[in-house]
Order: structure tokens, then sequence, then C-alpha cells
């Protein structure tokens, strides 16, 4: 098993696979690197070299009581790519991940990026406010939080119903997909999946995306239930200088897994382009 500790002497695990131009994977919240499983294999195959960590928390990473924050999860994964010395390289985040790769950018540069894909991301603020109007109301919030503490197992379960949008008429349900997110989500620690959620929800990326000066794609479904597509992705495209917006009409905010025969190709092009 891959692992790299970090300068504060936390223990992260990370999977790096193939050779070429190295594609850096960031995953949503509560997951891991297995999330990316689909994207992995396929890039692999063709001549990319993949990486993906486990967030500090998260699946097989330590389970750290402190440090759960926006800031020292880029500054982790900016020792990681430093450790592994990549460059030319592309990263790409999905949900909480895409708020990673965002702050990466703006606390430590883009010398070492090539081009940038933020999947459901995060940014530019996803609580609702008044000059958010669009975003999630804190209740909402809360009420993940209150999931987290209280019977996160059933909560997990509960929320890939929205996740992936089996809850909505004629969807095709896939149990293995929704067991995959369950084992995940209960691999990581209770107090960083709970600390997690201010962090993915309040943290304020918008001097972060100005400063995102590579190539960047945004992807978004249209029906996404967890992050509001018009409070997220629909801004980010506009806040990044000449970034490209692709939006996908139903898809849910899981679709790098539940649609990944799409989303694969997409990123294949954006990255040859």
């Amino acid at each position: 098993m891959s692992t790299f500790v970090t300068k504060s002497g936390v223990s992260l695990y990370f999977k790096d696979w193939g050779e070429g131009q190295p594609i850096v994977f960031s995953h949503g919240w509560p997951l891991s690197a297995d999330a990316w499983d689909a994207q992995m294999l396929y890039f692999g195959e063709r001549g990319y070299r993949v990486i993906a960590h486990d967030r500090r928390g998260n699946g097989r990473s330590e389970q750290t009581w402190d440090g759960n924050t926006m800031d020292v999860y880029a500054d982790d994964l900016a020792e990681l790519i430093e450790h592994l010395d990549l460059r030319d390289m592309i990263m790409v985040g999905h949900s909480t991940g895409g708020g990673e790769v965002a702050r990466y950018i703006g606390r430590h540069g883009s010398k070492r990026v090539a081009k940038a894909v933020l999947v459901s991301a995060v940014p530019p603020i996803m609580l609702k406010s008044e000059s958010n109007p669009y975003g999630t109301p804190i209740e909402a919030l809360d009420g993940i939080r209150s999931g987290v503490a209280g019977n996160r197992s059933q909560f997990y379960l509960d929320l890939t119903g929205p996740f992936f949008g089996y809850n909505r008429p004629g969807a095709k349900d896939s149990i293995g997909i929704r067991q995959s997110f369950w084992m995940q989500g209960m691999m990581g620690s209770v107090k960083s999946q709970y600390d997690t959620v201010k962090q993915f929800s309040e943290t304020d990326f918008h001097a972060d995306l100005a400063k995102m000066d590579i190539p960047t794609l945004v992807m978004q479904g249209d029906d996404d239930q967890i992050v509001p597509f018009a409070a997220s992705g629909e801004l980010t495209a506009k806040l990044v200088k000449g970034a490209q917006l692709k939006v996908y009409k139903g898809f849910p905010h899981g679709m790098p897994v539940s649609e990944a025969e799409t989303i694969n190709k997409d990123l294949l092009a954006f990255i040859q382009s």
C-alpha cells in the first residue's frame, strides 16, 4: 500500500499507476480515491499516469482530530505533488475535491499544472446568503451534520438517492454503486467528515478561482441535487478566465461514477485539446 507522511506527520494513502502525463484526481465528500476507479482505469489504459489520494480522515489515510480544513487539504496535496515531483499535470476535482483543486492553485500556484477540471464542484461558495441566493440553506447543511453525527450508516445509504439521481422517476438504480458509496463513507473518520461539511459549504473560493490561469473545464449536470448548478458551475465558469463550461442535461451530482462513459470521453477530449 502506497503511503506518504506529510511534514506534520500525517500518513496519506495514494494510488500512483502507469506512466505518461500525470492526471491527479481529488475525490468528493465523504469518499476516497476509489471514487475515481472508472477514470483511473480508463486513463491509465490510454497512456496517462494516474494519481489519486485519500484525503486525511478519509479512506485509508490517517484519521486526524485536527487539520480538517480546506487549507490543510490543499497543503497536503501540494506536499504529495512535490514528493512525486509531478509536473505538467492535469488536476481533476469532484465536488469537495474541486474546491481542493481551486485552493491548491490559490495557495501554491499553477507552475506544475497544465490544465484543471472542476466536476460538480463546490466553488465559488455553496452556502446560501443574500449575495448567493441560489446556494444551499444553512438548515440543509445542519441536516447533513446531524446525519453524520447520528446514524451515519443509514444517512449515507439514504444520501445515495439524490447523490446519483436514483430518486428521480425512471432512474436506473444500481445497488453496487450505492454500496460502494456507503463503504467509502464508512471507512472515513466521523470527525473529519463532520468537520468537512463546514469546509465544503462555507469556504469562499472566489480568490482562488481568480488565480486559475490555466485552461479549465467546468463540468456539471443540470439536475445536481447536492451542489446547486446555479450557485456553482454556472458561476465558476464565469469567474475563471477562459473557462469552458459543459452542462449535462439530467445528470446527477455523482456523474463521474454513474455516467462514467460520457464523462471520461469528454475529459479525454479536453485533455487532448
